[in-house]
Parts: C-alpha cells; sequence; structure tokens
C-alpha cells in the first residue's frame, strides 16, 4: 500500500482497479508513465469477487454433468445431484475468498501506487481520495485520469422491495446457501446464467420475463433452445410479465412477489437481474462539467468527449459491458494515454491501434449455459437494420459428426450473416453444448474481414464440431 505526500503528482491516475483499471495501469507503465490507482472496494473489481470469476466456477460443474449425463457409458454414473457444498466451495476459491492480496501483489510489481479509498474528480487532472480513516490524499495527473469504475445492479423501486432484501447479481453469486425456491427477473444473460445455477443445485427456480423470450439481444433462436433445456431442468419460465410488487414476511421469512397479471409467486429469494447503471454519481463529475450519474460518451480512444484528459473506460462508457471487451478498451486507451503524452500521432482509423473498432463491429460473448449461447458481430436484425444487404445462412449443429460424437442427441444451432455486397461474414451466432470455444474463430473471421472465398481454404478437422464451419459455407454455395 502507498501512501504518499500530499499533493502526489503521477502521469496517469485510474479511479477503480477492476481489471479494466488495472490494465490501464499496466498499459502506461509499460510505456514508461507512472500510474496511480484508487479503489474502494476489493482490487480487482466485480468480475473477480462477484460477476465472471464466482459465476463461472458455479457454472462449470452444471455443465459438466449436463455434458455428461449425454455420452454414453458415463451417463448412469452421474445421474446423481450435484454436491453442493462443494461447488460452493470451489465458487470460493475462484473468488479468492473475496481476499485481494493477489491482486494488490500483482499492481505493486507493475509499479503502480495503490490508494484504498474513495475518489472523486476535484477538478480538472485532480483526483482526491478519501480512506477508509477519512484520511484524504490529493493526487495529480500530469496526463490522463482514465475512470474505470464500471457500473451497479438496477433494483427497481417497486413497492416492499427494499424491505424484501432481494439479491442482485452480488448476492447471487456469493450465496452461501441453496435457495429452495428462487424467483429470477429478468431474462438477460445474468438472469439465464444464474437460473442455470440454482436450478441445478436444488432450488425450484421461476422466471419473470418482461418479454417474449430469453436473451433478447441475440438471435432469437438463442433464447429459444436456452428456454427449452432450462424447462426441462424444471424451470418454470413466464414471459409477458412483470413484477409490481415485493414483500417479504418477517426477518427471514419467504418472499411474495406480485404480477402485473394479477397473480403473484412465493419464494425465498428474489434476484432482480434486470439492468445496470454506471457507478458515476459520487464521482465529483460535476466539478469538470459533467453530469453525475450518466454514462460517460466517448471517441473510439475512450477519450470522454469535450476533454483532452479524461478517459472513461469499460462498462462506465456504456459501449460493450462485458470483462473483455473493457480490458479491451483498457488496452487501446493505455495506448492511446502514451501516445498522446509522448506526442505521436494517433492512429484512429478503423481497426487502428488507438480506436476500439471492436465495440461496434465483432463484440463477442457467450452465455455459459446449457446448452452454451455465443455470438459475435450483428444480428440479422441489426444488420438489416443498419442497412446492409444480408443473407443469414443456418445449420444444424446436431447433424455435424463432431456434434454427435460430443453428445448423444446433441442439439443446437449455427447461423452466419454474410454481407452480400463485399461476400464478408458480420455476424455469427452459435448454440449447443460445448460451443464457446468455437467463437474465437467466428470473432477472427468477423475482425478480420475474411472473404468467404478464403474462409472455404480454412479446413476444420474432422471430427470436430467446428466443422460446421465447412456446413455453412456449403449452404451457402449451395
Amino acid at each position: 500500500m502507498t501512501h504518499a505526500a500530499e499533493p502526489a503528482v503521477y502521469d496517469v491516475v485510474v479511479i477503480g482497479a477492476g481489471p479494466v483499471g488495472e490494465n490501464v495501469a499496466d498499459r502506461a507503465r509499460a510505456a514508461g508513465l507512472s500510474a496511480a490507482v484508487v479503489e474502494s472496494e476489493l482490487i480487482g473489481g466485480e468480475c473477480s469477487y462477484w460477476a465472471c470469476m464466482p459465476s463461472k466456477a458455479l457454472l462449470r460443474p452444471v455443465v459438466a454433468r449436463a455434458d455428461a449425463r449425454r455420452v454414453p457409458g458415463l451417463s448412469g454414473a452421474v445421474q446423481g445431484p450435484l454436491d453442493s457444498a462443494a461447488v460452493l466451495a470451489h465458487r470460493d476459491d475462484y473468488a479468492s475468498h473475496w481476499k485481494d492480496d493477489g491482486q494488490v501483489a500483482w499492481l505493486d510489481g507493475i509499479g503502480a501506487a495503490v490508494f484504498r479509498g474513495h475518489g472523486r474528480l476535484t477538478g480538472p487532472k485532480e483526483v482526491t481520495v478519501t480512506a477508509p480513516d477519512g484520511t484524504e490524499h490529493r493526487l495529480t495527473a500530469r496526463h490522463a485520469v482514465a475512470v474505470c469504475t464500471g457500473t451497479r445492479a438496477v433494483v427497481p423501486g417497486l413497492p416492499g422491495v427494499e424491505d424484501a432484501r432481494p439479491w442482485t447479481s452480488r448476492e447471487a453469486t456469493s450465496a452461501k446457501a441453496v435457495p429452495g425456491r428462487l424467483v429470477v427477473v429478468g431474462g438477460g444473460v445474468v438472469g439465464v446464467e444464474m437460473a442455470t445455477v440454482w436450478a441445478a443445485l436444488g432450488s425450484e427456480v421461476t422466471m419473470l420475463v418482461r418479454g417474449k423470450g430469453l436473451l433478447p439481444r441475440m438471435e432469437p433462436f438463442a433464447g429459444e433452445l436456452v428456454a427449452e433445456a432450462l424447462t426441462e431442468a424444471g424451470a418454470d419460465i413466464r414471459t409477458g410479465v412483470s413484477a409490481t410488487s415485493v414483500r417479504r414476511a418477517g426477518p427471514d421469512g419467504p418472499v411474495t412477489v406480485g404480477l402485473d397479471n394479477g397473480e403473484s409467486v412465493e419464494a425465498d429469494e428474489v434476484l432482480f437481474a434486470t439492468g445496470r447503471a454506471p457507478r458515476t454519481d459520487d464521482l465529483g463529475l460535476e466539478t469538470v462539467g459533467l453530469e453525475p450519474g450518466s454514462w460517460l460518451t466517448v471517441d473510439d480512444s475512450c477519450l470522454v468527449e469535450d476533454t483532452d484528459w479524461l478517459y472513461a473506460v469499460g462498462d462506465v462508457n456504456h459501449r460493450a459491458l462485458l470483462t473483455h471487451q473493457g480490458k479491451y478498451q483498457a488496452r487501446i486507451a493505455g495506448a492511446a494515454i502514451a501516445a498522446r503524452a509522448q506526442g505521436t500521432p494517433l492512429d484512429t482509423g478503423r481497426w487502428g491501434a488507438h480506436a476500439a473498432t471492436a465495440d461496434h463491429a465483432a463484440v463477442p460473448q457467450v452465455v455459459f449455459t446449457d446448452p452454451e449461447a455465443a455470438s459475435v458481430g450483428l444480428t440479422l436484425a441489426e444488420a438489416e437494420e443498419a442497412g446492409h444487404r444480408v443473407r443469414a445462412v443456418d445449420f444444424d449443429l446436431g447433424s455435424v459428426a463432431g456434434a454427435g460424437l460430443y453428445a448423444d442427441g446433441y442439439r443446437g444451432r449455427a447461423r452466419m450473416i454474410v454481407d452480400l455486397d463485399r461476400e464478408v461474414l458480420l455476424g455469427v451466432t452459435f448454440v449447443g453444448p460445448g460451443i464457446g470455444e468455437l467463437l474465437h474463430s467466428a470473432t477472427t473471421a468477423v475482425v478480420g474481414e475474411i472473404p468467404i472465398a478464403r474462409l472455404w481454404h480454412a479446413v476444420p478437422a474432422y471430427p470436430t464440431i467446428s466443422e460446421v464451419w465447412l456446413r455453412l459455407l456449403e449452404t451457402y454455395r449451395g
């Protein structure tokens, strides 16, 4: 821990020490700039302790068992329940037992100064940190301040919600016991992943989805296949309904969720997976002419509009709310900060070294449900809305030889969106067991704008699930 005399001057000051802030500091240090990092909670941020790592640690045993149950000769050995205590202990290990010693050591190792406490802008290039003991440190940045504070879960202001003590994604990924009954409000990524986990661990899960289906930002068939599997796993999925009230009976009693159709659902816990808001409400944005609580609008180098020193990197800029995309932005922003500090011209053209082009054209995402759903780039609807002349090419993943070997009764689907004018891919979606590792090949095809004619020469190994690429290309060629 660094305790600096005041005022302390650094080339770059980073507010927020999640994966994004850590990577901004790392890129700054790699370029020879000094860096200070400010964090009010655990070094490592949301992803390490309440999102990516604990959620995927919870999901891995669930998906592994589901895969094993579809393999002849093995299925009979894995019909029993999961060892919930062991699953939760595995989760605890991957969340580092909510201790950040290793992450602090990493920042120390790259030579970044660490300040614990709440950081606020108190003027251009100035951050004041209030430590837990009330001590204040004033940090001044020679070149840049990077806001990497991420987002928080949004809980709707329904009657009774505050007293009901609902779960958000944090409680859902860190719970110490399996609830007997769980209501999940929301059908997005957090909702479907947590429904998958807790249903597999023994909860009676009810999902309340305001829209028509699950995973609304992906191709429609993705949500349909995931919903089908969740229903088979015992979840009760109710679409087209909204929660209107929440009431808990006593300190430890059940929760009753009122619905807009006049019905109600009772459970032991209720999870609201209903969106995210930026952590910018107490950041001192007003001292530099910005609106507190707002998303921060940036250019492709992650520089905040109408400034030449303030960067907003990761979820807080609302470009692509994914850890890997935030880390990508951090690499771009770190390089841009260093170039500007050194007076080097920036390469901000499409796919340039200082432009986060992938935020617009090639955002990859894997939903770690059973089946997995993975996508990169545009959906058919998005491509058509953007005015592209496109064709959607679909193929049944279950008919690929490698998929049949992977699992008996394999169910899945693949789609590629072809730009007919340029004959390159604008987007790809896979749904099926074990397809998450296929996604990077799709991402490479989209980012590289590889012509269909050249993709024809990328020969998939036989018999693997990746042979779906050949089948998609054959279908396109006719």
